[in-house]
């Protein structure tokens, strides 16, 4: 149960905010909007605003703002003139589908911020202990939190990289010699680390200590990990689709057992992955394939340069072919899924 109202609030959020991202910058270009929906299949609930109709779905895996022009029109409906999405200039078209994912991305990027402001990230960039873990050898050798690792059996260390690189070398020559800051006086610590049981390598036992950034510094260092996060994911769909390395692809069912378990682990864990998920929508949608805004941003940006539109029937017989492609997928990533729970 917790692991489905964690992935409804999760895709909730998403969605909502996507489709948003769609629905204001319509409103801005005087676009009529019919319909902002949650959710997919028949309808649960509907109320009729003064501009739109807002309705909840029965399937809460996506959503939809309903624009005038874009498809054929309810009986019920009429387009004012000069109003249809078609009508709009193309650079305001485009303007219009692109902002769904420049939505999540901002959501990613804010979440990320608060998240590296109020939690903060491992600080790699010192040999600062944050905690002492129970049973290894620095626990036993006296190491406790707060203590700043200075040289390693004589050699200086200023990273936690250039620390552990140096515990690995070391440890098995013998017993590794610390130098450590712990408040004002520098002491000498001796331990045996030994290969770790199940890794197989020294494991000395220690994790650093937390960096929080300060409100000024957050949201540039917030841009920064959402802009290497968006790189690194752009390069994991290159590699699947190139099918140069296998990458674990993941549909609703494996979504909601992410979500069920970054919940579980507490606020900020479940705030990272909503920051993720947020990303994930946002670049996904980005991919030029039809039905996704990616598929519809592609033909408007041809039709920005070639100063002609696609004929409407042939673009929305792609779109539909798209949509069907793009169905089959995700069913064939949520039996994968399935298959992984049963699994276990």
């Amino acid at each position: 149960m917790a692991s489905l109202l964690s992935f409804l609030f999760v895709i909730g959020i998403c969605v909502v905010v996507h489709e948003y991202g769609h629905y204001i910058t319509a409103r801005l270009f005087d676009v009529q909007v019919h319909e902002f929906a949650f959710g997919m299949g028949p309808v649960l609930f509907q109320r009729k605003g003064k501009h739109t109709l807002w309705s909840l779905r029965a399937f809460p895996v996506g959503g939809f703002v309903r624009l005038a022009g874009m498809e054929e029109e309810n009986e019920d409906e009429t387009v004012e003139p000069g109003r249809a999405f078609y009508d709009k200039a193309a650079w305001k078209r485009f303007l219009i589908l692109v902002n769904g994912s420049v939505a999540n991305v901002l959501l990613a990027l804010l979440l990320t911020a608060v998240f590296l402001s109020g939690h903060g990230v491992a600080n790699l960039e010192e040999t600062v202990i944050g905690e002492v873990m129970e049973g290894y050898p620095a626990q036993a050798a006296g190491i406790v939190p707060g203590d700043r690792i200075l040289s390693v059996n004589g050699t200086p260390v200023r990273t936690w990289r250039a620390m552990s690189t140096e515990i690995r070398q070391e440890a098995p020559k013998g017993p590794v010699l610390f130098s450590v800051r712990r408040g004002e006086e520098v002491i000498s610590i001796s331990a045996v680390i030994l290969p770790d049981r199940e890794q197989g390598i020294p494991l000395f036992g220690i994790r650093p200590g937390m960096k929080r950034f300060p409100v000024s510094e957050a949201f540039s260092s917030a841009l920064s990990y959402t802009v290497n996060m968006s790189v690194e994911m752009v390069r994991g769909i290159a590699r699947w689709i190139s099918g140069t390395e296998k990458v674990d692809i993941t549909g609703p069912v494996g979504i909601a057992s992410m979500a069920g378990e970054a919940a579980r682990k507490g606020l900020w864990t479940f705030l990272s992955f909503l920051a993720l998920i947020n990303l994930n929508l946002g670049l996904i949608n980005l991919l030029p394939f039809p039905a996704l805004d990616g598929g519809r941003l592609f033909f408007t940006a041809g039709e920005m340069v070639l100063r002609r539109r696609l004929p409407p029937k042939i673009e929305n017989y792609i779109h539909m072919t798209g949509f069907f492609l793009l169905i089959t997928l995700i069913l064939y990533i949520t039996w994968q899924d399935v298959l992984r729970l049963f699994r276990g």
